[in-house]
């Protein structure tokens, strides 16, 4: 900022006393620059300013074109030729289109015209254009004395209103000519010397209002994953990468025995790649499976269809996080004994149709348990503690088909909205022919669930239309506006008044 326009300011004030208005003061300098340089310095002390708002009036661009060509009024009027006759509307109306009734109207209340039948006819041999004369005035004043005439402009869309700030500035406690720079920092050096002790120091305006910060809330979909980690921690669960959100058919289905020719890889089900298009190879144990599929094996005839290696090998968008688990399972197999139990919360994908409790793109809450003597009723015992845990107790379990897993569940839970049982996911035991091609040794069983992470959010939340959750029908505005959260440094859970005492 100039210290000239300060220098010249304080000058002035000792000159007159007092700046009535600045716009007259100071007429080739922007109005924000001299606002700059008064709360500069106001900050001093120096001086003291109060604001003037003035109302200034230009013309629009359709006032302009009646500047230029005359009003609406007048060109009707012109048009009009002297005589009984007249002209006809409907040639006023080819002539002039939109602005021929607009321009009647203000002719017939100016009692210049009439109607006669189907014409119009002069009643005036001439005429003044006010309408013009008026935007004259308020193009080379910004105003005009009678408001009346303001208002009708202004309805008839001629002008608009601009307003401009200026400011009647007085002397401070601290007015002087000269300027001073305030310090406003105490630094090291000041310390080390008697600096400090004769320095002037800005002082701090703890009125002044800071930036509104943005909304840090958690979204629900976050804080419910969360909770479901913090669940998964508790009850000696390991988190699986889930980074890869390109998966080979493969990793996808072959390897948890899925059929080639099963209806989940079809196109209308699937997102399939492009570019590229398929994997480069296969894991070294791809034979095995392959021959699991065509001829069977661990007491199953497989599917006794033909196995293509081309298939498999074709990339997709994961249509499932089980595709992670799969390539856990191999990464156990190879590793001396040890039950285990992991876990994973990412995206997949489905070529699906979005309606209230579906999305093409959504969250899966993925988790597997190894061990030896891993049944269904362990499993079902879990899935009951692990909702309980998230706060939902209503739940139940109905037989289901799955190619990997025999038996299957899906997982069902009662939703207050929608008045209906909503399915939260699919769970079961992975069948050997799975197992024990990614090498696990006999007697190992494998539980697995798939869960998905919008549907209770949506329970939890009393939320009817999962596009509400996620998705281009999301309320921005309360995503935007919840106040900030603080999480608690141990658990990672957002803090509650209970935890601040």
């Amino acid at each position: 900022m100039s210290d000239d326009l300060k220098l010249t300011i304080l000058k002035t004030l000792a000159a007159k006393g007092s700046i009535e208005d600045t716009a007259d003061a100071f007429k080739n300098v922007p109005s924000d620059v001299v606002l700059g340089a008064l709360k500069s310095l106001e900050s001093h002390e120096m001086v003291t300013y109060k604001i003037l708002t003035t109302e200034v009036w230009s013309v629009d661009p359709e006032g302009q074109d009646q500047l230029d060509n005359g009003s609406y009024e007048a060109r009707i009027f012109y048009a009009v030729p002297a005589g009984e006759q007249g002209v006809s509307i409907n040639e006023l109306k080819t002539k002039f289109g939109a602005i021929a009734n607009l321009g009647q109207g203000k002719g017939f209340k100016n009692k210049w015209i009439k109607k006669s039948g189907e014409n119009i006819v002069r009643l005036v041999d001439t005429i003044v254009d006010q309408t013009k004369v008026d935007l004259e005035t308020v193009l080379a004043t910004g105003t005009h004395e009678n408001k009346e005439t303001i208002k009708d402009l202004k309805r008839r869309n001629l002008i608009k209103s601009n307003k401009t700030y200026s400011y009647a500035v007085a002397k401070g406690t601290n007015f002087s000519t000269e300027l001073k720079k305030l310090e406003t920092d105490l630094t090291d050096d000041m310390l080390k010397g008697d600096a400090w002790k004769t320095a002037e120091f800005k002082q701090f305006n703890f009125d002044a209002l800071g930036l509104n910060p943005r909304g840090g809330h958690l979204h629900p979909l976050m804080k419910v994953r969360e909770e479901f980690r913090q669940i998964f921690f508790e009850m000696g669960f390991e988190e699986m990468p889930t980074n890869n959100f390109v998966e080979s058919s493969f990793w996808n289905f072959d390897a948890l025995f899925v059929p080639q020719q099963h209806a989940a890889r079809d196109l209308q089900d699937t997102f399939y790649l492009e570019d590229p298009a398929a994997a480069t190879e296969l894991p070294e144990f791809w034979e095995t499976v392959r021959d699991v599929h065509e001829k069977g094996g661990y007491g199953s005839i497989g599917y006794r269809a033909p196995w293509s290696e081309e298939e498999a090998k074709k990339l997709v968008l994961r249509t499932h996080t089980t595709a992670v688990s799969s390539q856990v399972l191999r990464k156990l197999a190879l590793e001396p004994y040890r039950a285990a139990k992991y876990f994973s919360i990412d995206r997949v994908y489905r070529n699906e149709s979005v309606d209230a409790t579906h999305l093409a793109e959504f969250n899966q809450v993925e988790g597997i348990i190894a061990d030896k003597g891993m049944s269904l009723g362990r499993l079902i015992a879990f899935l009951d503690v692990f909702f309980k845990k998230m706060g939902i107790t209503t739940i139940r379990f109905k037989p289901t088909y799955n190619p990997y897993t025999e038996p299957s569940m899906e997982i069902f839970s009662w939703h207050n909205e929608l008045n209906k049982w909503v399915e939260l996911g699919n769970s079961g035991m992975f069948r050997p022919e799975m197992l024990r091609s990614l090498g696990l040794e006999e007697g190992v069983q494998v539980a697995g669930f798939g869960l998905s992470l919008e549907r209770p959010t949506m329970i939890r939340c009393g939320i009817k239309d999962i596009r509400q959750l996620v998705g281009h029908k999301v309320d921005r505005n309360t995503i935007e506006t919840d106040p900030a959260c603080r999480l608690d440094k141990k658990t990672g859970k957002e803090a509650t008044k209970a935890d601040a005492k």
